[in-house]
């Protein structure tokens, strides 16, 4: 059996074991199991039905992590992604009023033309094309942006006139939130510490070991009544609970439901155009940075079977809206287990494995508290943020646009608009400064600069 893994992923050419490999898979898939309860939740908001759309989320996500552990061998999962979800239920469904058939069908049509630029190797040339330093920006900046989300899931940090701050932890006391959110937030930060003490110790498995330790943790403080649950205010109960058996939802209510009569009006266009931009961005983003966190990048800092990757990522989306889910596109996730020594398509299999499972143990799967995953997200963005270092700040045309890209992915919460204004400033900088004429600065990104200033002017 370990003879045709090596065969199949080329371990030990990557540095990796079996082991490893699926410790690595059942870390990431903790880190972003959570999809399974959100999707459903945001997409049941246009009449979808939510049980399908469950099924149709762990499904999508499977095939969509298989694709790109056969095209690509590589440790990064798939799923719906986060913001793409809600673009499609609150604006496509919302405020532009198209039914829920019709966004499928817009997002099944973005997955073809995606599929065709990635045979194309359009979308290939706009990755190979982004200076290191912007890399290693984008790295930082995803990095950030996945901390502040764990912050955020774990009620770490919470909204204020300020915008945000630290949980009210005194105030809590006396309004009774303390022994619901308050713990977590507390139990959250029990959990960092602890997985910072495992990385530190190079226990094998320390991000995984950190999220069981936190999760253990909330089931004790819940059966001694430190923890109450309080779904309202969206903290639910850490012990599984099988009273209704296991049963797989039924598909059929969105499964090939795709409606394509409504594909011919201007506003479909735009629709079509928003989903590509947003998941074109989001998708290179992610693969910049776990890929550079995985040392996967050559010395030109291109990632060489990108082609793969994108192709498993186009696929998955086209096939997603078939079973009636949004977008699926690679996730950032992917880094807690690259972070845990994942290195090849093992890894992703894994992941594709337990997403499957996940059909027949979603009670289990799905009680994992947000406040046990948030450590996780937290430190694997500490070990990101690394990548500053391998930026030359001595040389501002190639360090500002990297510092630009990872705050703003941070600060305006996007790492597609954190990319934007890296693209931009790289090039006017460079221009103004006349450095441009020293560098062999690709022609895709001065065409991408111009697009990325159109898209702020018009749209």
């Amino acid at each position: 059996m370990s003879e045709t893994l090596e065969k199949l992923f080329h371990l030990k050419e990557n540095g990796t074991t079996v082991r490893t490999e699926m410790v690595a898979g059942l870390t990431t898939f903790m880190t972003m199991a959570y999809i399974l309860a959100v999707n459903p939740g945001i997409l049941s908001t246009t009449g979808m039905d939510a049980g399908a759309v469950f099924v149709a989320t762990a499904i999508g996500s499977a095939i969509g992590t298989i694709f790109m552990a056969v095209f690509a061998n590589y440790p990064f999962a798939l799923a719906p992604g986060m913001g793409l979800n809600a673009f499609f239920a609150f604006t496509v469904c919302g405020a532009m009023g198209y039914s829920w058939q019709v966004a499928l069908a817009a997002v099944f049509i973005e997955g073809f033309i995606f599929l065709i630029l990635s045979l194309t190797k359009v979308r290939e040339a706009i990755f190979n094309c982004v200076p290191t330093s912007l890399k290693m920006g984008v790295t930082a900046g995803i990095g950030l942006f996945i901390a502040f989300i764990g912050m955020q899931s774990a009620k770490l940090v919470v909204d204020s006139p300020t915008l945000v701050s630290i949980f009210p932890f005194k105030s809590s006391l006396a309004d009774g939130t303390f022994y619901t959110t308050g713990i977590g937030a507390v139990l959250a930060l029990i959990g960092i510490l602890v997985i910072a003490v495992l990385i530190h110790k190079k226990v094998p498995g320390d991000i995984l070991w950190g999220i069981l330790f936190t999760w253990i943790l909330g089931m004790i403080c819940e059966v001694t009544g430190l923890y109450i649950p309080n779904p309202e205010l969206g903290m639910f109960s850490t012990i599984p609970d099988f009273s209704k058996g296991i049963s797989i939802p039924d598909l059929s209510p969105t499964l090939m439901q795709v409606d394509f009569s409504g594909i011919w009006s201007f506003n479909f266009l735009t629709v079509i155009l928003a989903f590509m931009f947003v998941d074109l961005f989001d998708t290179l983003g992610t693969l910049i940075g776990v890929a550079s966190k995985a040392d996967m990048l050559d010395k030109d800092g291109r990632l060489p079977n990108i082609k793969g990757a994108l192709l498993a990522d186009s696929m998955a989306t086209s096939i997603g809206a078939m079973l009636g889910t949004s977008t699926v596109s690679t996730y950032v996730e992917s880094s807690a287990g690259v972070s845990a020594g994942g290195r090849t398509g093992l890894t992703a299999w894994t992941v594709a494995g337990l997403f499957v499972l996940s059909l027949f143990l979603a009670p289990l799967f799905l009680t994992i508290p947000a406040f046990a995953t948030a450590p996780a997200l937290i430190v694997v963005g500490f070990l990101m943020v690394s990548s500053l270092t391998k930026i030359d700040f001595t040389d501002l045309t190639e360090a500002f646009p990297a510092y630009i890209a990872t705050v703003t992915m941070v600060f305006m919460y996007s790492i597609s608009e954190g990319i934007a204004m890296g693209f931009i400033s790289y090039v006017v900088i460079n221009v103004l400064s006349g450095d441009f004429k020293k560098k062999s600065i690709s022609p895709v990104m001065y065409i991408l600069a111009v697009i990325f200033i159109l898209k702020y002017i018009y749209v």
